[in-house]
């Protein structure tokens, strides 16, 4: 076996283990606080990222026994906003928010039955709903399907392009350090796979090494791994464990003509399943003979406790088609130009993990779930404030719950059954 020969390179700040959309919003809120960041990833964005749909659904994805999650998801769909400017401005490129908020529908009468005890779970948590008639639903999408039993309005649900924030996240990384006057620290995006976490005699995480054989010095070390395909990274780093399965999803992407996709986002119940349909803007469509008045739409909804295998089952997909135009039947008429099987990283409890783990210069922004685009400037904000111990506050909204972060904390699930590492006090 062909062991690398190591290679020290420049001390960082912080390093980054993942390039998705979360690792990605760290290292650049890292990187305009003056940190000094290094992402590493061997395929940055290529994972649930490179799926997700984008929606910004604080409301539509409360669930029932997930109020904290859902309080979570509220705060940081508030920092969306402002987040997709300054991303804007940072990069030179559009994100695609879109502001029209969501429409949720049911098919037939089991399932606005459904859809009712939702919105009843909404008025208790305070949550901004309310039933319209179908009549003043298919006023403002004049394109739903013929055959709905109810619907019901979501203004505060929005969406955003996954694909178009990676892209400008990437952009405004690696060009942090480079404008003129700017107090950004530096950053750097490295196509490698983390292999080994490295600590010192006091058992501090201190350095990561990668499969090329380089060692990046770090001051602190934050996993944003997703799902990795391999989870021995934490191997000999006593009292963390980061209990992350993989929960397969599937999305596909259509590119419409002009008059056959809604304005809003759509998200119904189609005799019992869910599925969603999320339109962009006019102007990004990618199928052939696509024109400036053809948008991509992005079709989703499957979970499956499965592995990351990257297979498409022909069941699924045509399970969501036939419930996607069913809502909305004249994507019929829309080219299927993208079919993407990838996994979520969930936690046993559904919360993700965000913050300082049980060792010193380890830190955790990962186990998003359905949730990780929505959750990103909150949890880069969140760990930007663990890494510069308070230096950077962490602003959360005055009828946040106290202990709103508390529920994230990655050491609720630390063990120190692990193998100690070389060198470690016993």
């Amino acid at each position: 076996m062909h062991v690398p020969e190591q290679r020290e390179l420049p001390a960082r700040d912080v390093v980054v283990v993942g390039g998705g959309i979360v690792g990605l919003s760290v290292a650049w809120r890292a990187a305009r606080a003056g940190l000094t960041v290094t992402v590493l990833d061997p395929s940055p964005g290529d994972g649930a990222t490179h799926a997700a749909a984008g929606m910004l659904a604080a409301v539509t994805e409360a669930d029932f026994g997930e109020e904290h999650l859902t309080r979570l998801n509220l705060a940081s769909a508030a920092r969306w906003p402002a987040f997709a400017a300054d991303l804007a401005a940072a990069s030179g490129q559009d994100v695609g928010l879109q502001r029209r908020g969501t429409l949720a529908v049911a098919y037939d009468r089991d399932d606005l039955a459904v859809l009712r005890r939702v919105l009843a779970l909404h008025r208790r948590w305070g949550l901004a709903s309310a039933e319209v008639p179908v009549a003043e639903a298919r006023r403002r999408e004049p394109f739903l399907g013929p055959r709905l039993a109810g619907a019901a309005l979501v203004d505060g649900d929005r969406a955003v392009d996954p694909r178009a924030v990676h892209a400008a996240l990437t952009r405004a990384l690696v060009h942090a350090d480079g404008r003129a006057g700017s107090r950004a620290g530096g950053g750097a995006l490295v196509r490698r796979a983390a292999v080994r976490l490295e600590q010192d005699h006091a058992g501090r995480v201190v350095a990561v090494h990668d499969d090329a054989g380089g060692r990046h010095t770090a001051g602190a070390v934050v996993l944003a791994t997703g799902t990795p395909r391999d989870d021995t990274l934490l191997d000999g780093v006593p009292g963390v464990r980061l209990p992350v399965r993989p929960v397969k999803g599937l999305t596909l992407r259509l590119d419409a003509g002009p008059g056959l996709t809604p304005e809003h986002v759509v998200r119904g119940i189609v005799q019992g399943r869910p599925v969603y349909v999320v339109p962009r803007p006019a102007g990004t469509g990618t199928g052939p003979g696509s024109g400036p008045e053809h948008r991509e739409v992005v079709v989703g909804a499957t979970s499956d406790e499965r592995p990351d295998d990257r297979r498409a089952e022909a069941g699924s997909v045509f399970s969501l088609l036939r419930d996607a135009r069913a809502l909305v039947p004249g994507l019929d008429e829309a080219a299927l130009v993208d079919v993407t099987p990838r996994a979520r990283p969930a936690t046993p409890d559904n919360l993700p993990l965000i913050g300082a783990t049980a060792v010193p210069g380890l830190l955790a922004a990962t186990g998003h779930g359905r949730n990780g685009v929505l959750l990103a400037p909150l949890t880069a904000d969140a760990v930007l404030a663990a890494l510069t111990d308070g230096g950077v506050p962490l602003r959360l909204p005055a009828d946040a719950p106290a202990d709103l972060l508390g529920a994230a904390d990655p050491r609720r699930f630390a063990t120190t059954t692990r193998r100690a590492p070389e060198g470690a006090p016993a």
